[in-house]
């Protein structure tokens, strides 16, 4: 099932990669990725030349292609940092989206095979979620699994799964505190399970082993302003995760988190990501009762409607906080404009069971 719905989808999914790099780590990825197309989002310095190895179908976009592209808009999108890889979902035209971060290896299993990521992310997108009703042996639609006793079969019918968040062994995805105190910690335990985040629970969610439903949510995946000229950072992901999944909860649409592994394979500095979060840490105790919170209109049926909204919000609740909340409140807006300047026909769309 996983290689035919790999070929399915050969058509229908980019590979979104932001780096500053040689991109040498997709030889090995080569096996599973040489169908798809590539799209290379270049950060930092736009005169340096990226290598990628041969055989590959990819564009590559730097900082002076997303001004060309954007205009006064670019504004919107990161600069020296890996939020810029939001640009790449903009530009796709694809229904599907895979994301991973140039550190990111091919993980094996516990019986030594080579993990194939992008397949389980396709297998997970392409089954329903269960947000309604946890199923207490995990993903029902499993070979293996099912429904337990007690499940309501009015829920087994599921609801469309907009995102299929994966894992990593290796290096974990620690806060710069925690890395701080667990210097030496690997994740070495591969838990074969895939679960529905039930409706109304929030979860941090990482950027670099990603999968979504353009289509469904794609809108929502703007991963802020971070980097360059801004006074937070690795909050890009956790801040389009919050989004995404106030969203889908509105929408009636699922996320999936658990399997696939990929290898993470290199530790970031602590005391640099310390700098980038400093804030975060202490700002998260506010946007977390404010996501937990949110509410959004009767009116609000497509996920641009619901992202307009929700800035709004932001604007009005959390700028007491810092008046960064300000400026990330108003590049949400520009992020929708510019969204829809280049996917002109996804205005009108409809999603979940608006």
């Amino acid at each position: 099932m996983m290689t035919s719905a790999t070929v399915l989808l050969k058509d229908e999914l980019d590979i979104v990669i932001p780096t500053i790099r040689n991109l040498d780590f997709l030889e090995m990825w080569r096996p599973f990725f040489q169908p798809y197309h590539l799209i290379i989002v270049q950060d930092g310095d736009p005169s340096k030349t990226i290598k990628v190895p041969d055989g590959f179908d990819y564009e590559l976009y730097n900082r002076n292609d997303i001004n060309r592209i954007l205009g006064p808009k670019a504004s919107c999108i990161s600069f020296k940092d890996s939020a810029c890889r939001c640009f790449g979902y903009m530009v796709s035209k694809k229904k599907y989206i895979y994301t991973i971060d140039d550190d990111c290896f091919v993980a094996t299993d516990p019986s030594g095979e080579k993990i194939n990521a992008l397949a389980q992310h396709i297998q997970n997108l392409l089954c329903p979620s269960t947000p309604y009703f946890f199923n207490t042996l995990y993903e029902p639609y499993r070979e293996g699994a099912d429904f337990v006793r007690g499940y309501p079969f009015s829920l087994r019918e599921g609801v469309p799964t907009a995102v299929s968040h994966g894992l990593w062994l290796n290096i974990p995805d620690y806060d710069a505190p925690t890395q701080l105190v667990k210097p030496l910690e690997r994740n070495t335990r591969y838990v074969d399970a895939i679960m529905t985040i039930p409706k109304g629970t929030l979860f941090p969610m990482c950027g670099m082993n990603l999968a979504f439903d353009r289509d469904l949510i794609g809108p929502a995946m703007y991963f802020g302003l971070m980097g360059d000229g801004q006074p937070i950072g690795r909050y890009d992901d956790m801040w389009a995760g919050w989004c995404c999944k106030v969203i889908c909860d509105h929408l009636g649409l699922g996320i999936k988190t658990g399997l696939p592994y990929i290898y993470h394979s290199k530790a970031s500095n602590p005391f640099v990501n310390l700098r980038k979060e400093y804030k975060g840490i202490f700002w998260q105790e506010d946007i977390i009762p404010f996501f937990q919170n949110v509410v959004l209109s009767k009116e609000a049926t497509t996920v641009q409607k619901c992202y307009v909204e929700l800035a709004k919000q932001v604007k009005d609740n959390l700028s007491k906080l810092d008046p960064y909340f300000d400026k990330l409140a108003e590049a949400m807006v520009t992020w929708i404009e510019a969204w829809d300047e280049l996917n002109p026909s996804a205005q009108s769309k409809s999603n979940g069971k608006a």
